[in-house]
């Protein structure tokens, strides 16, 4: 009971965000390895999404990385470490501007998706979530399987290497880093330009559901944060 009690206890302190959708891609997998649903019902395709209103593909083609092997644990342990990195750093106390960040990713990849030969997106939003994050600490020296010693910066890069090398498409990577330069620039680049001013907005209706109210103080410095700054 008291083993019980600390995993739960465990599993509750992971970050919302980073909680639900971890839940949700091994729940998914789980689902496939029982034969519950198959691949075929999760994956992105335009034609069944428009002509026949299958609009739950949308999501599930983010929460399937395969079946249980290698590629899933790999996959799972980057979400894990990455997203939870993501919100427990930069965007403490800002779930909102968090799951914005998700939806504009998931968004934009979707539209790609329409003209690429994509069929499951959820690797292109960890290498996403990996990019934004290695922006955000270019510092932060790396160490991969204890082979290649980097900063920061050029993880997303070497995972597309180690993706070529497993003889995978690395267009997904090459999707994720894509939509994750373009957020890391709208968000952090552009508006610190001479002239420049903050494009991607928060919708107060995500900032009502999931922030707590914030007193005087808290609202005050937030908009400075997201001032540019000339």
């Amino acid at each position: 009971v008291q083993g019980q009690q600390l995993l739960w206890g465990s599993y509750f302190q992971i970050p919302v965000v980073t909680r639900a959708y971890t839940t949700a891609c091994i729940l998914t997998t789980a689902a496939v390895q029982l034969e519950v649903i198959t691949p075929f019902q999760l994956y992105f395709n335009p034609d069944l999404i428009i002509r026949r209103y299958q609009i739950w593909r949308l999501i599930t083609s983010f929460l399937f990385f395969g079946s249980l092997g290698f590629s899933f644990v790999f996959n799972i342990i980057f979400l894990y470490r990455y997203c939870r990195m993501l919100e427990e750093g930069c965007f403490r106390g800002r779930t909102a501007d968090f799951i914005f960040m998700f939806l504009f990713g998931g968004i934009v990849m979707t539209l790609f998706g329409l003209f690429a030969n994509v069929f499951f997106l959820g690797q292109a939003l960890i290498i996403m979530l990996v990019y934004v994050w290695s922006r955000r600490h270019p510092l932060v020296r790396m160490n991969f399987f204890g082979l290649l010693n980097f900063q920061a910066p050029f993880l997303p890069w070497v995972l597309m290497g180690f993706s070529l090398l497993l003889g995978n498409s690395i267009m997904v990577d090459l999707l994720g880093i894509s939509v994750g330069h373009m957020y890391y620039f709208l968000e952090d680049v552009f508006p610190n330009q001479p002239g420049g001013r903050k494009l991607l907005m928060t919708p107060e209706l995500l900032r009502t559901v999931f922030d707590r109210p914030e007193d005087p103080d808290q609202h005050h410095l937030r908009e400075q944060q997201e001032e540019p700054q000339n």
